[in-house]
């Protein structure tokens, strides 16, 4: 049975009252969350509260505790197991990119972006790599397809995770502080490719420090503390005069670095 297409503004990805607790610790105590199509939603907010959890939370890299996930007309409710078919079905739904590049060290580029593709989605290798040379020609890396990825700097490789995830023709695209672990000079690179992506139609969700680039490029602005959403809104308006005396905290913390 195929999912049914998604129309123009219609919420694509629902987490309704996730909850998932780490021994004494709630990581998310109960959040809830509409994404429509094409949406770009930022979320922001201190360490440890529970941003990365609820994108991992949404891909299944961690199970929640309680809730119910739908993506696309698919639901999925915590209260029982959840089955491989459905993972796999997420998962081929939902692309991610993380901190970290996670690129197999002893494949050039393009297998790297290949590779994934011939074992996910039953390509064969000729269909696969021209998928993999469009990709990475509109991430501005067609000159380094045959390097590997020690060869490549950390803004070339996160910009190689980001064409292997778009390789699986995902719907919904998730960003867990993909520009983190790079110097700014380098983490611009991975911010225009992601701005393109928004230009494109793409529904993302971004967990970010790089506030500039939620204003600019978002459609709306998540504010997360101790495992609860605590506002959102559209970006200007948010970071211009949040309404709660924790985000206005955490802003001021950040803004006035």
């Amino acid at each position: 049975m195929t999912d049914p297409q998604p129309k123009a503004g219609e919420t694509i990805l629902r987490l309704n009252d996730i909850r998932k607790v780490y021994g004494d610790h709630v990581a998310l105590g109960g959040v809830s969350l509409d994404v429509k199509r094409g949406e770009v939603v930022a979320i922001i907010g201190p360490s440890g509260s529970g941003k990365s959890t609820l994108l991992r939370c949404v891909n299944q890299l961690e199970v929640p505790d309680s809730g119910t996930l739908e993506v696309l007309g698919s639901n999925i409710d915590f209260a029982g197991r959840v089955s491989s078919a459905d993972l796999l079905a997420l998962r081929r739904k939902v692309g991610m990119v993380f901190q970290s590049f996670n690129l197999f060290p002893h494949m050039n580029v393009l297998r790297n972006v290949s590779f994934p593709q011939e074992r996910v989605l039953g390509r064969s290798r000729e269909e696969a790599d021209k998928v993999s040379r469009d990709l990475l020609e509109r991430v501005g890396l067609a000159s380094k397809m045959e390097n590997f990825p020690q060869k490549c700097s950390g803004g070339q490789q996160q910009r190689v995770a980001i064409a292997r995830a778009l390789a699986l023709e995902p719907q919904i695209m998730l960003f867990d502080e993909p520009t983190s672990a790079l110097d700014p000079e380098l983490g611009l690179e991975v911010l225009a490719v992601m701005r393109r992506l928004a230009d494109q139609g793409m529904t993302m969700v971004v967990v970010t420090h790089e506030i500039h680039f939620a204003a600019e490029v978002a459609d709306r602005l998540i504010v997360m503390a101790d495992g609860a959403i605590i506002e959102e809104g559209v970006p200007s308006e948010l970071l211009a005069a949040p309404k709660t005396a924790r985000a206005k905290q955490f802003l001021s913390a950040i803004t006035d670095r």
